[in-house]
């Protein structure tokens, strides 16, 4: 019974997702900045007082790119809506960095999506408020550098 229970809470999650439409919501004004780390590299976005919002970042050498948030807590997902596509994405929170990430692997079609977003690409956790950033090319910059 408790697993039809947390199955049902699951797709109703999932489909309220799918309700939100942020195709005309407005990027947060900021910039992405792109260096290499010492795994492999990273885009950042930060807002315009300076504050990182997000991180992308690729490790070359196991070929994963990991996107995270700030966040002060856990949370079973992080829904990404982009253009083309929309999916809820089992998180993990780190403590010490304070922040909320999901692991994709270099050629999941969902990091094409997020690259080639037209104008937008949202993030949400829970009940925080959406988070919604341009797509620019450091995005895929760091994604093509894991798939080399």
């Amino acid at each position: 019974m408790r697993f039809r229970f947390a199955a049902a809470f699951a797709l109703l999650a999932a489909s309220t997702l799918h309700a939100q439409d942020f195709s005309t919501a407005t990027p947060i004004a900021g910039n992405w900045t792109y260096a290499p780390t010492t795994d492999g590299t990273e885009a950042v976005f930060a807002n315009l007082a300076g504050s990182p919002q997000l991180w992308i970042h690729c490790a070359r050498a196991t070929r994963r790119v990991t996107i995270s948030r700030p966040a002060s807590a856990a949370a079973p997902f992080i829904n990404i809506w982009t253009s083309s596509r929309t999916q809820s994405t089992a998180s993990i929170f780190n403590p010490p960095t304070g922040r909320l990430a999901v692991d994709l692997g270099a050629f999941d079609p969902l990091l094409d999506a997020i690259a080639s977003s037209r104008g937008r690409v949202a993030f949400t956790i829970g009940t925080q408020p959406p988070l919604v950033v341009p797509p620019w090319a450091e995005v895929a910059r760091v994604i093509e550098d894991c798939r080399v």
